[in-house]
């Protein structure tokens, strides 16, 4: 009696997993990656290091790797500057490269921007209009720059918007010779794109998404 028990306790309980799993599969349809930026002059001796650059690297990696594993949509942006006087991401320098944390593989979208917007200019919204994408996850470098201006635009777009925080950074700022500290412009921001119930992007961390 008790192993019969144990077996139909068991099965309910793998069948409770399978529907779960099923359910979260079913709530991802429709949701693609940005990985916005991630590349190698943002990280230590680059032309414009930013602050826990390799930290919010391997947060993107993880969820990059869950991406990958269910089989969704995945894009990878990649800025080349092309305006006089750039100081990074010059046309074929090492700095421009996409950063090996994050490598882009065969099958995965790779768009190229000049523009901190990444619609601007570039296929993005007619790929992602063609795979039927509803909702965007973004992640990447700068936040309060190129994830920000995608990220608004994305909503102008009528993408549903999630922000990865710690899979974001950025750097200090200085205004009226000031400076404003990378954890301070960057808390800024998450808490004015997330403002109004969310109305731009809802913001998490890499372990409440991948938990969700």
């Amino acid at each position: 009696m008790k192993n019969t028990f144990k077996i139909i306790l068991t099965s309910g309980l793998i069948l409770i997993s399978m529907i779960t799993m099923n359910a979260q599969k079913q709530k991802m349809e429709n949701t693609a990656l940005l990985i916005i930026d991630v590349q190698n002059d943002y990280f230590p001796e680059g032309k414009m290091t930013l602050e826990k650059a390799e930290q919010a690297a391997q947060n993107i990696q993880k969820v990059l790797e869950y991406f990958r594993e269910n089989n969704l949509p995945v894009i990878h942006i990649q800025h080349i500057s092309t305006n006089e006087g750039a100081a990074f991401f010059l046309p074929d320098t090492d700095g421009a490269k996409i950063n090996h944390l994050v490598l882009p593989m065969e099958d995965e979208k790779i768009i190229v921007k000049h523009f901190p917007n990444s619609f601007r200019e570039t296929d993005l919204l007619s790929f992602l209009q063609s795979k039927k994408i509803k909702n965007l996850v973004m992640t990447g470098m700068m936040t309060d720059i190129c994830v920000e201006a995608t990220t608004r635009a994305a909503f102008d777009f009528g993408f549903i918007n999630t922000i990865v925080g710690d899979a974001t950074a950025t750097r200090n700022r200085e205004l009226n010779g000031e400076v404003v500290k990378a954890a301070d412009v960057q808390k800024s921001f998450l808490a004015g794109i997330s403002a109004l119930g969310n109305l731009y992007a809802n913001v998490m961390n890499t372990n409440e998404f991948l938990s969700k």
